[in-house]
C-alpha cells in the first residue's frame, strides 16, 4: 500500500486547517448558538470579548489529529482508486479512472474518516463554543481547560458514548459529500487540462475550490446537526436521535436553520481546499 499519499494528505491537511480554521469557529458558532445576528456580529463579538486568539480556540488539537484524519481521507481514497483501477496516483493522468470509481473511492475515504474523526471533532467543537476571554484575575475559569483536559470531562461526564455524541450526522455527512468532493475536483481537473497532462497550478487552486464550495453545500444541513449534537450533552438537552434533532431544530427555527454557516461554510471551502489540494498535488509530484 503506497503511504505517500498518507503523508501528503497529513501535511496538506495541516496547511488547509491553519488557514480555515478562524471561518470554522464562527461557523460553528452560528450553528450552535442563537445570540449572533449574523457573521459579521459573531466576528466583531469574537474579537471584542475573546481578542484574536478567540477565532483559534480548539486549534492545537486538530492540528495533530484532525490533520492526521485527513492523511486517512486522501490515503484511503488513493489506494480505493488504486484497488478499483489498478493504476497509481501518477498514472491516473494518462489513464483516467471513471467517475463512478471516484466517487465510491472518495465516499469510501469519508467513512473512514468519519469513524477516525469523530472524538476530535467533538472536541473541537465543544472548545470553540467557549466564548469565555483568557482568564483574568477574578474571571470565571472555561470550562475547559485544554483538549486533554475535555476529552477526560467529557468521558466523566457523559461515559464513552459522549465522545462519539453525533458521530452518526458526521459519517452521514461525510460519506457521499466525499464522493462528490473528488469527483468534483476530477471533472473541473479534467475540463482544463489536455489529455494525459498534468493540470497546472491554477487549475488545481480553481478544482480543489470549487469542490470544496460544492460539497460544503451539500453538507451544511448536517454539518448543522452534527454540531447541535455534539453540544446537546453540554447543554443538558437531549436528543432522540439524529431525526428527533432535525424536526426540532426544523420546529422551534425554521427550515432555513439547516443553511445556517453556509455562507461562511463556503467563503472557508474556496481557499482551504484550493490551498489543501495544491500542497497535496505538489508534493506528490516532487516525490516522483
Amino acid at each position: 500500500m503506497p503511504v505517500e499519499e498518507f503523508v501528503a494528505g497529513w501535511i496538506s491537511g495541516a496547511l488547509g486547517l491553519v488557514l480555515g480554521h478562524p471561518f470554522d469557529t464562527v461557523k460553528v458558532r452560528l450553528q450552535t448558538q442563537t445570540t449572533y445576528r449574523g457573521i459579521v456580529d459573531c466576528m466583531v463579538k469574537t474579537y471584542r470579548h475573546e481578542s484574536l486568539l478567540g477565532f483559534f480556540k480548539g486549534m492545537s488539537f486538530p492540528i495533530a489529529s484532525i490533520a492526521v484524519v485527513n492523511s486517512v481521507l486522501f490515503g484511503v481514497y488513493s489506494n480505493a482508486l488504486l484497488a478499483l483501477t489498478a493504476t497509481s496516483h501518477q498514472e491516473r493522468r494518462a489513464q483516467p479512472p471513471s467517475y463512478t470509481h471516484v466517487f465510491i473511492a472518495g465516499c469510501t475515504g469519508g467513512f473512514l474518516q468519519a469513524y477516525c474523526l469523530a472524538p476530535f471533532d467533538l472536541i473541537k467543537v465543544r472548545l470553540q463554543n467557549q466564548t469565555e476571554p483568557r482568564a483574568k484575575p477574578g474571571s470565571p475559569p472555561p470550562r475547559y481547560r485544554g483538549p486533554v483536559h475535555c476529552a477526560a470531562s467529557i468521558f466523566q461526564a457523559e461515559g464513552p458514548r459522549g465522545l462519539f455524541r453525533g458521530a452518526w450526522a458526521l459519517t452521514l455527512r461525510d460519506t457521499p459529500t466525499l464522493g462528490i468532493y473528488f469527483v468534483t475536483y476530477e471533472w473541473l481537473c479534467r475540463q482544463f487540462t489536455p489529455d494525459g497532462q498534468t493540470p497546472s497550478s491554477g487549475t488545481v487552486l480553481v478544482a480543489g475550490g470549487f469542490a470544496g464550495i460544492t460539497s460544503w453545500v451539500a453538507a451544511t444541513p448536517l454539518d448543522v446537526i452534527k454540531s447541535r449534537m455534539q453540544m446537546a450533552g453540554l447543554k443538558q438537552r437531549a436528543y432522540g436521535g439524529l431525526l428527533d434533532c432535525m424536526v426540532s431544530s426544523a420546529r422551534q427555527e425554521g427550515l432555513g436553520v439547516f443553511f445556517r454557516g453556509l455562507t461562511i461554510n463556503s467563503a472557508r471551502a474556496f481557499p482551504v481546499n484550493a490551498v489543501t489540494f495544491l500542497s497535496y498535488e505538489h508534493l506528490l509530484l516532487s516525490w516522483g
